[in-house]
């Protein structure tokens, strides 16, 4: 089975944290914009309490940075108008998921956003019955937030990757597709140049 999106090691482009549907751009003195010496080419931004975090590299200039804060707010307040799923409705896609795909075996505890998954997708806690989903998978494709809700609850069942947790994941026909998916996010986050059309 080739290397699994869920846990790639490469960092995914963040996203907004979804604190409110339909949320508007912070006030610009709510803004942070963290420098990186390790970031060379991608711009990121997401929400964090009552801030938005801007990522860029450290070799910008200041007038790219203003125009990058711009986009990015402009890009995070576009994704906010979407609505998001609240946690009480992941959990219970959750369950139905279970139901469909795995006879109902997985039972988690609680299914949350959270905003501190910057490499991971999704994960889970067996021990606790508990999943969580990061951020930067709102306003996905359905089928692609589907298949990572299915794999955190396969390792309910399944603690490893071995073959027995990936029999489990070929019951959902649209396995490989979201995996496609997810493996095209993180490619794009690795494209050499910034975008000119306003995107990371």
């Amino acid at each position: 089975m080739p290397a699994d999106p869920l846990n790639s090691v490469e960092k995914p482009r963040p996203g907004p944290d979804g604190a409110a549907a339909g949320g508007t751009a912070p006030r610009p003195d709510a803004v942070e914009v963290r420098r990186s010496t390790r970031r060379r080419r991608t711009v990121s931004a997401y929400r964090e309490g009552g801030r938005t975090v801007v990522l860029i590299p450290a070799r910008m200039s200041k007038e790219e940075e203003r125009r990058w804060v711009g986009v990015m707010l402009d890009k995070l307040a576009a994704q906010e108008s979407r609505r998001t799923l609240d946690d009480g409705e992941l959990a219970a896609r959750a369950v139905r998921l279970s139901e469909q795909y795995l006879l109902g075996r997985a039972r988690p505890a609680t299914v949350r956003w959270v905003t501190n998954q910057n490499t991971r997708w999704g994960s889970c806690t067996p021990a606790e019955g508990s999943i969580r989903l990061s951020h930067r998978l709102q306003g996905m494709p359905e089928y692609v937030l589907d298949y990572v809700l299915l794999h955190e609850l396969a390792h309910l069942l399944v603690p490893g990757h071995g073959p027995e947790f990936w029999r489990l994941l070929e019951t959902y026909p649209r396995t490989e597709r979201a995996r496609g998916f997810l493996e095209g996010v993180i490619a794009a986050g690795r494209l050499p140049n910034l975008p000119r059309d306003g995107g990371e």
